[in-house]
C-alpha cells in the first residue's frame, strides 16, 4: 500500500461570487437572448409559400405574448442544403418565427395548404400550442429586489469582516477561543521581570483547577482581575502565559471588538461572550484594552453619541455581577489608562484584583534580558546583569527591541555573535533615534552644539542632586536632535526639591552656556525648556513645593475640572509668577557655576570638537573627578567596556558605553505633571 504524501497539492480555492456571476448571466442570456439571438423573423406568406408547401417544415411551436400570437418554425436540414445557406442554429430549435393575431383562419390555411400541395399525411405539421412564462417581465420586477439584497448582504460581510454564513452573526461575539488542549507558545517561563503580578496571576489560574481549596474555608473565587501598567510592560504577554498555563477554556478578545456602529450590537456581543462562557465553565475571559469600551458614562456625551457606548458597558456592568460564583468564570482584563474607567467597573464584586505592573527594576530588567537573550547567539562577555544596569526605566518592549536591534546590527556587520559593542550601539540608537550620518552640519552649527552639550555636562558635574554623567555625543540623531547627553540615574521613586531644582539648572547648562560664550541663543534648547516648565509647573502645582501657592495640588486626575480651572485667575497669575522666578533663580544659579568653570566647559567642547563622542573618564582627565562620591546604587555598577579604536570603524552606530536615559528622557523624574496619572 503506497503512502499518501505528506503535503498534498491542494486545488485552487472556489470564488463562490464568478458561481452567482455565471448563474446571473446564465439567467440574463436564456431570458431576453435565447429566443431571438439567433431565430430569425418572416412573413406569414414566405413561410407558407417557401417553407410550407415544399414540405420542409418539421415543427411547429406556438405560444402568446402581449396579445399577439408567435409561432416557432424548426426546418428539416434539406432546406438549407437546397437554398445552399448555412445552418445557423441546430435543427431541434427554431430557426424562425411569425406572429399572427388571428389564429383560427392561420391553423386552417395551413391544413389546406399542405393538402393542396400534396404534403404525405407523415409530413404534414400543425401548430402545438404552448403556456410559456414571461420570464422578462418577472425579472423587471424582481431584479431591482435582487439587487438591493445583494448590496445589503454585500455591505454586511464588509462590516463583519468577511466570510460566507456570517450576515446574521454581527451580533455574535468576536472572541478567539482557545481550548484545553490548545498548544499557546508563551507560559510563565516566558514571562520574566514580573514576579508579584505572577503569583497573583497564578493564584487565579489554580483557582480555577482547584476550587475545593478556596472554598472549603468559605471563601469566593474573584471574579476578575485587572492588570493595569504603563505600555509596553508585559499586561498582554501574561494573559497569553495565562492562557498557555490554564487547563482551561481561554476566551481572548479586544475592548474595540464590542464597538460597532449599530445600535445594540455591543451589548449583544457582551450577552453571546458570557452565554459561551457559561457553556464553557469554568473558563477565563481576557479583555484587552477594555479602555474602549469601559469608559466613564457621562464624560463629555453629545446628543447620543455615547449611547451605544454605554449601553455595551451596562451590560458588561449586569453580565459581571450577575452570573454566580460558583459558574468559575473569571475576567482578567489590562489597560494603561486605568483613570478613564468608570467607577462601577472597578468596584469590588466586578473587578476584585487590581495588579499593578510597573516598569521593572533592575532585576526585573536582568531577568528579561535573560530571556530575551536565549534564543540570540551572544558572544561570552554579554552579562544580561550589566545590560539590566544601563537601561533604566525601559520596559519589557524596550529590552526586547534592543536585543532585536543588536542581532540586527550584528548581522549588518557580517559578525557570527553578538558582541557588547552591538548592544552599546543598539541602546544608543532605541534612546537617541538612528545616527544621521548623511546630514550635513556647518562648522559654525557643530562648535554651538559642542559647547551646548559641555554646559549641560559641566553644570550636572558639579551638581550633587544630578545623575552621573556617562557620555556626551554631538553626533546627529533622531529627527532632529545634533546632540545628547546620557546619565546613568538610579531607581529613584521620590526627588526631594533641591534635586529638581539641580536638574532643572542641569536642563539650562546648554542655554546659558550659549549666551556666555556666543552672546546669543539658537533654538536647541526648545526641549530643554519644555522640560524646565514641566518641572517647575509641577513644582508650584503639583508637590506642593512653593510656600507662595501653598500645599495645594491642582493635579485633576478624575477629569473634574475638564472645562475650567480649579482655582481663580488671581491664583493662576500667582503660579505664572512663581513658575517664572524658580526658573530664573535656576537661571542665575547655573550662570555662576559656568562662569566658575568656564575654563573646564571650554576644554570639554574643545574635546567634544576634536571627538564628537566623549566619556566620563575623558570628563575626569579633563577636569577632575567628579566632587562627589558614588550613591549606594551606583558603587556595584559595571560599565560594559568602551568600544576599541578597531572596533569603531566597523560599527554601524558611533561607539557607546551601556547607554542609559537620554537627559531629554527619564522615564521615571517626577518633572512631568502628569506623571501620576
Amino acid at each position: 500500500m503506497s503512502e499518501q504524501p505528506k503535503n498534498p497539492i491542494k486545488g485552487p480555492k472556489i470564488n463562490f461570487y464568478w458561481i452567482y456571476f455565471i448563474f446571473g448571466a446564465l439567467v440574463l442570456y436564456f431570458t431576453f437572448f435565447r429566443d431571438y439571438q439567433n431565430v430569425k423573423q418572416i412573413s406569414y406568406k414566405v413561410f407558407r409559400n417557401e417553407m410550407l408547401a415544399k414540405g420542409h417544415v418539421e415543427k411547429l411551436s406556438g405560444y402568446k405574448k402581449d396579445e399577439v400570437h408567435v409561432i416557432e418554425i424548426t426546418i428539416k436540414k434539406a432546406f438549407f442544403k437546397d437554398h445552399k445557406i448555412k445552418e445557423s442554429t441546430p435543427s431541434s430549435s427554431p430557426q424562425f418565427y411569425f406572429t399572427k393575431q388571428d389564429v383560427n383562419a392561420m391553423e386552417v390555411d395551413i391544413d389546406t395548404t399542405q393538402t393542396h400541395y400534396n404534403i404525405p399525411e407523415a409530413d404534414q405539421v400543425e401548430v402545438k400550442w404552448e403556456r410559456r412564462a414571461n420570464y422578462g417581465e418577472w425579472l423587471g420586477y424582481l431584479l431591482p429586489l435582487l439587487v438591493m439584497i445583494a448590496i445589503w448582504v454585500f455591505v454586511f460581510r464588509r462590516m463583519n469582516g468577511g466570510g460566507g454564513g456570517q450576515i446574521f452573526n454581527f451580533g455574535r461575539s468576536k472572541a478567539t477561543l482557545f481550548e484545553k488542549n490548545a498548544k499557546v507558545n508563551v507560559t510563565f517561563k516566558d514571562v520574566a521581570g514580573l514576579d508579584e503580578a505572577k503569583v497573583e496571576v497564578m493564584e487565579i489560574v489554580d483557582f480555577l483547577k482547584n476550587p475545593k481549596k478556596y472554598t472549603a474555608l468559605g471563601g469566593k473565587i474573584p471574579k476578575g482581575a485587572l492588570l493595569v501598567g504603563p505600555p509596553g510592560t508585559g499586561k498582554t504577554l501574561l494573559a497569553k502565559a495565562v492562557a498557555g498555563e490554564a487547563q482551561v477554556p481561554f476566551f481572548s478578545l479586544s475592548g474595540s471588538d464590542f464597538v460597532e456602529m449599530f445600535v445594540g450590537v455591543g451589548a449583544s456581543r457582551v450577552r453571546d461572550l458570557f452565554k459561551q462562557a457559561r457553556e464553557k465553565a469554568p473558563c477565563i475571559i481576557f479583555i484587552d484594552e477594555i479602555d474602549a469600551v469601559g469608559r466613564q458614562r457621562g464624560k463629555g456625551a453629545m446628543m447620543g453619541g455615547n449611547d451605544e457606548r454605554e449601553n455595551t458597558l451596562n451590560q458588561l456592568l449586569v453580565e459581571m455581577d450577575g452570573f454566580g460564583t460558583d459558574l468559575g468564570i473569571i475576567i482578567i482584563a489590562a489597560t494603561n489608562r486605568p483613570d478613564v474607567l468608570d467607577a462601577a467597573l472597578l468596584r469590588p464584586g466586578r473587578f476584585d484584583r487590581q495588579i499593578s505592573i510597573d516598569a521593572p527594576d533592575i532585576k526585573g530588567r536582568s531577568e528579561i534580558f535573560k530571556v530575551h537573550l536565549r534564543p540570540l547567539r551572544i558572544s561570552a562577555d554579554v552579562d544580561a546583569v550589566q545590560l539590566a544596569e544601563q537601561t533604566p526605566g525601559f520596559a519589557g518592549a524596550d529590552i526586547a527591541n534592543v536585543c532585536n536591534e543588536a542581532a540586527l546590527i550584528a548581522a549588518r556587520n557580517g559578525k557570527d555573535q553578538i558582541e557588547p559593542i552591538d548592544f552599546n550601539n543598539a541602546i544608543d540608537r532605541v534612546i537617541g533615534g538612528l545616527e544621521k550620518k548623511n546630514k550635513i552640519i556647518s562648522k559654525e552649527e557643530k562648535q554651538i552644539v559642542a559647547y551646548h552639550e559641555a554646559g549641560h555636562a559641566v553644570v550636572g558635574w558639579f551638581l550633587e542632586g544630578c545623575d552621573p554623567l556617562v557620555k556626551v555625543s554631538i553626533v546627529p540623531r533622531g529627527v532632529a536632535a545634533l546632540g545628547y547627553a546620557q546619565y546613568l540615574p538610579k531607581e529613584q521613586y521620590l526627588y526631594r526639591t533641591q534635586q529638581l531644582i539641580d536638574n532643572m539648572c542641569m536642563a539650562l547648562g546648554g542655554r546659558v552656556a550659549e549666551e556666555i560664550f556666543f552672546g546669543q541663543v539658537s533654538t536647541g534648547a526648545q526641549n530643554d525648556l519644555e522640560r524646565i516648565t514641566r518641572m517647575a509647573y509641577g513644582m508650584v502645582t503639583l508637590y506642593g513645593m512653593n510656600d507662595r501657592i501653598g500645599l495645594v495640588s491642582f493635579n485633576d486626575k478624575t477629569g473634574e475640572y475638564q472645562f475650567q480651572k480649579p482655582y481663580s485667575d488671581e491664583t493662576a497669575k500667582m503660579i505664572d509668577e512663581e513658575v517664572r522666578k524658580v526658573i530664573e533663580d535656576a537661571r542665575n544659579r547655573t550662570r555662576k557655576i559656568i562662569e566658575e568653570h568656564r575654563e573646564h566647559l571650554e576644554s570639554i567642547a574643545l574635546e567634544l570638537l576634536d571627538k564628537e563622542v566623549i566619556y566620563t573618564k575623558d570628563v575626569e582627565r579633563l577636569i577632575g573627578k567628579r566632587p562627589f562620591a558614588k550613591t549606594a546604587e551606583h558603587e556595584d555598577v559595571e560599565l560594559l567596556p568602551e568600544p576599541t579604536a578597531a572596533e569603531l570603524p566597523n560599527s554601524e552606530e558611533p561607539s557607546t558605553p551601556a547607554s542609559e536615559n537620554n537627559e531629554t528622557e527619564n522615564a521615571s523624574s517626577p518633572e512631568d505633571p502628569k506623571n501620576d496619572e
